[in-house]
Formats: C-alpha cells, structure tokens, sequence
C-alpha cells in the first residue's frame, strides 16, 4: 500500500514474525479485578441489595431557556478538529510503542522487570540481544506509519500533530470561559459527585436513566467525564510527554518525579492514550444509543432538530475525509518522507532549539542509582581495523580530530586520558523508549575544542564510528558546537567505573546528555568540525537521519 521498499528495508519493515502479543503481570489483573468490583461490582451490590437509586436527571430543573443553551459554532469547530488531530497522535503513537513494545516503572528497563509488554519476545540469556532487534512490527491500519523501525517517520507525524491538537485546545478552553459554554462543563457543587455514581450505578446495572437533552444540559455522569477528558486527560497527556524528553529530564527532574520516574511517565502517557480510546468508543456509543440523529445535529450544526439529517451527512463526510487522510499520510510517509522530515523539523526543531534546547544538564543521579541493566543498541563494528585495535586492548588506538580547526590532532588513549577526568551518572534516553541510568567518564568536549580550536565558522561538530548503520554504511551523527560545549557532554572512555565494553562502545563513546541516545555516537573513530552539517552523508545530519529520517535535534 503506497511502498516502495527494497529487499534491505522489506526485511526490516516487514518481517517474517508479526505475531501479536499481550503479556501483562499478575499483579496488573489484580489491580483491574480490584478497580472493576470498586465500580462495577459494587454498583451491583448496592443494586441487588438496596435496588436502584433514585435517577438524579429527574430532579434537574428544566433549562430550556437558561443559558448555555446549544453549540457555538467554534465548540463545533474545536470538537472535530480535535477528534483528527486525536486520531493522529493515537495512531503515530501505536508506532512509536512497536519500537519498544515494552513499559515499565523502573528508570532500569531491565528484561521481565516490565509491567506490560506487546511482544511475544523474551530476552535471551544467552547472547547479545540488542533494543533495535526488539523492535515490533505493527500494520499500518492501527499505526501511523506502521510497519517495523519506522519511528522517525511516526515521531514527525506525533509531534506535527501535537503543537496544533494544543493550541487547538487553549483555543477552546479560553473560549469555554469567555463564554457561558464553561457551565455545561464545569461542575459548581460536590453534589455532582454523588449524582455521577447514581447514573453510574443504572449504566453499569443496565438500567438506562433518564437522558437529558445535551443541548441545554449533560447529567452528572457525562459532565464529570468531559472535564476530566479536557482538564485531567489532556494536561497529563502534554506533561507525562514533556518528562520523557531529555533536555527536560536532565535539567527538570522533578518533572518526571510526577510520575514517579521517566518510564512512569512513558507508562501513564499510555494509559492516558488509553483512556482517551475507551472515551471515544464509550462517548460514539452512548452518541448512538441516545438519539443519533439529534445528537449529531448539535454536535455539527447546532441544531435540536431531531429529524433533519444534515448533522449525520456532515459529521460521516468529518470522519471519511479522517478516513481518507489516513492513506494520504501513509503515502506521505513513504513516498514525500523527506518533506515530512523538513515540515517536522521546520515547525519543532525550531521550537526546540529556541527553548528546551537551550536548557543545561544538572547532575542529579548518585551511585545508588546505576541501572543493574543496560540495553544495547547498535552493530558490533565487524571492521577488520577496529577487531585488531580491539585485540590489542586499544593500544594503537588514534583518535582523528580534524576538519576547520587550527591545531588538528590525533590522540592516543593514554594522551587523552591525561588530558582530564570528567565522571557524571546521568540517564541514557533511547529513542525507542527504554532508559538506563549509567555512570560515563572521560574528556569534557569543551577541553578538546579549546585544544584543537575551531575556526569562526564552525557550527557544527562531526562524530564518525567504526560502526555501521541499519541499513550498512558508516555510521555517524553530528551535534551543535553549543551542546557540545553544555555542562556533561564528553568522550567517555568509562562506564561505571570499567572501561567501556565491546558492546557499549569501546573505546570511545559521546555523551551529550541532552539529546537522545541515537546521537552518542558509540566506537568512535573521528571527529570533524564542520560549518554546517548540511555537506556531511546525505546532508541531514547522522546516519538515522539520512536513513530512518530521525530528528537532527533530539531533544524530545
């Protein structure tokens, strides 16, 4: 459908295993068992024992005449637009999970420590299991754009969406309170709360109450769930994706402390995805089963007529050209993913790099923190260079510093490790979604450019590894002079007080804690500094870049 993969990419986004699976921990089914007898359950009880309470919709006054009284035009607005936006982000999310289809509330990510995961993989013992193998396929029906290691093409299309899908909700929330609408939505007394658990108890018993016509008024049980949907839902939604950005990670920790760490946030922005899809299903059923017709008239054209069928004509054409921008987004994805890449980096790599790009890292891990497991990412160099430097412990080991510089240099081990010491336990933030904190030693980036001085026109520092990428070819990636210069950006040498290991690195690794990991460009073998990256592979700055199109700023 719209592809056109060679052999290389088939195999990688199409694979032979494309089983799906749910593995979720014993203690998470007794957690749902206990939420569904605290409401459900005790619903029933209180039903078969006490009977049904009275229906609180009786006793609402009738407000024909009181305000609000209908849809405005912009709630109309507001109401469809982010249902296509919501759409998106639940669909370019799927494919971003499928890259690490596991969640967790340990900072560690260690294998079978997750509370939910959607691979049927278990992590082999007995060899080096890489996060990219990991990687699950998802069709592009659910996801956007589906397929496997696809998630520079489904972070673009999430974080396109999100700035509008938010500013289309200030939108509406300054109007709901510039307006009367705000007392449709927002409850005025406690008193909701107990009328909410009376409808509740006649849904859950199959007792329909009394439905209220929405558009002068919703009963308690529907108010309090739109409000939380817009004033609960959202917000979290927007703070639980803030705190698993690094650039915020490394400098707000208390952010991601709202949601007890980093992969506690990952995990409660999923299950706020979550809510919103059983919202949906719930909210389009209940639209149904209430009075199609009617409903769909206040909800399109702000009508109480409960017999004209325009309201049903407008919102079905809403949801087909939703439909429809489905497969253009797929054909986008794989057949314009360059313009994609550009319209996401012109829009938040801009906001980025004027804001959260700008914030410094600050220490804030001790010793006590250390992951007991550390994913590994990346292809062993199979080089027949780097397997004698290797065998050799190093040892002849010359790490090339060059391009618009006034002091080119090449540098031993020994040679740089006499340079300086900088040690920092920090989080690694991999792209797909696992952490791992990790202590890193070696040479502040800013005591090697004030060696080998840069030129004025440098912007632009390049890191070169003995590495391949996904897809064959040398691997490498490239940062701004002035990350490189922030506060824990260094050549480590060190992780956790061992030199680095085969599989992590050695025997040299970046560091620019705030970027994701894709950027710490692992068994270095050069560094360029260049005015731009554009003159550098295929001109997008790193080899995901130019392969898999991932951001070039990877502050989030």
């Amino acid at each position: 459908m719209f592809t056109n993969f060679n052999e290389a990419e088939r195999k990688l986004r199409y694979p032979d295993d494309r089983r799906f699976f749910i593995g979720i921990k014993p203690a998470v089914f007794v957690i749902f068992l206990i939420i569904l007898l605290a409401t459900a359950g005790l619903a029933w009880f209180q039903y078969l024992v006490f009977g049904l309470p009275p229906d609180p919709s009786l006793s609402l006054p009738v407000r024909r005449y009181a305000a609000p009284a209908g849809f405005p035009i912009w709630l109309n607005l507001s109401h469809w637009v982010n249902f296509f936006f919501l759409i998106l982000i639940i669909r370019s999310g799927l494919s971003i999970l499928a890259d690490h289809a596991r969640l967790y509330w340990n900072n560690g990510c260690s294998p079978n420590s997750e509370w939910l995961r959607f691979t049927p993989v278990k992590v082999p013992d007995d060899e080096v299991w890489t996060a990219k193998e990991d990687a699950r396929y998802i069709s592009p029906v659910i996801g956007l754009p589906g397929y496997r290691h696809t998630i520079g093409l489904a972070r673009h299309w999430h974080f396109l969406t999100v700035p509008f899908f938010l500013l289309n909700g200030a939108a509406f929330i300054a109007l709901l309170f510039f307006t009367d609408q705000w007392e449709r939505l927002v409850p005025t007394s406690w008193q909701v709360l107990p009328d909410s658990w009376n409808v509740f108890v006649h849904y859950a018993t199959f007792h329909m109450p009394i439905e209220p016509n929405g558009f002068y008024h919703f009963n308690a049980l529907q108010q309090i769930s739109y409000f939380a949907v817009v004033f609960l839902l959202a917000p979290v939604a927007m703070l639980s994706g803030m705190a698993m950005s690094p650039a915020i990670e490394n400098r707000l920790h208390w952010l991601p402390k709202l949601f007890g760490n980093r992969q506690g946030a990952r995990s409660v922005h999923f299950l706020v995805m979550l809510a919103f899809v059983v919202f949906i299903i719930i909210h389009v059923a209940m639209i149904a089963a209430t009075g199609l017709v009617r409903n769909m008239n206040h909800i399109t054209v702000g009508s109480d007529n409960p017999d004209n069928r325009i309201g049903i004509y407008i919102g079905s054409g809403i949801i087909l050209i939703t439909i429809a921008f489905a497969f253009l987004a797929h054909w986008i994805s794989w057949q314009r993913p360059r313009s994609l890449q550009r319209a996401e980096a012109a829009i938040n790599g801009r906001l980025w790099h004027l804001s959260i790009n700008k914030l410094a890292p600050k220490a804030y891990y001790k010793k006590k923190d250390i992951s007991p497991y550390f994913w590994v990412n990346g292809k062993i160099p199979d080089s027949a260079e780097w397997r004698d430097l290797a065998a050799s412990e190093f040892k002849d080991y010359r790490l090339k510093i060059g391009g618009l510089v006034d002091n080119p240099v090449e540098l031993s081990l020994e040679e740089l490790k006499k340079m300086d010491l900088e040690q920092n336990i920090t989080m690694h933030h991999c792209i797909q979604g696992w952490s791992g904190i990790a202590e890193w030693g070696g040479l502040p980036l800013s005591k090697l450019i004030e060696l080998v001085k840069p030129h004025p026109s440098v912007t632009t520092v390049a890191f070169y590894s003995f590495g391949e990428g996904l897809f064959g070819g040398t691997y490498y990636d490239t940062h701004s002079l002035d990350n490189c210069m922030k506060p824990a950006s260094i050549l480590a040498w060190e992780m956790n007080y061992q030199p680095l290991s085969a599989t992590h690195g050695a025997p040299l690794r970046l560091r620019v804690e705030n970027q994701l990991g894709y950027k710490m460009v692992k068994w270095i073998s050069k560094i360029e500094f260049l005015e731009t990256h554009l003159h550098t592979g295929k001109g997008f700055g790193g080899k995901n870049e130019d392969d898999e199109y991932f951001d070039l700023l990877a502050d989030t």
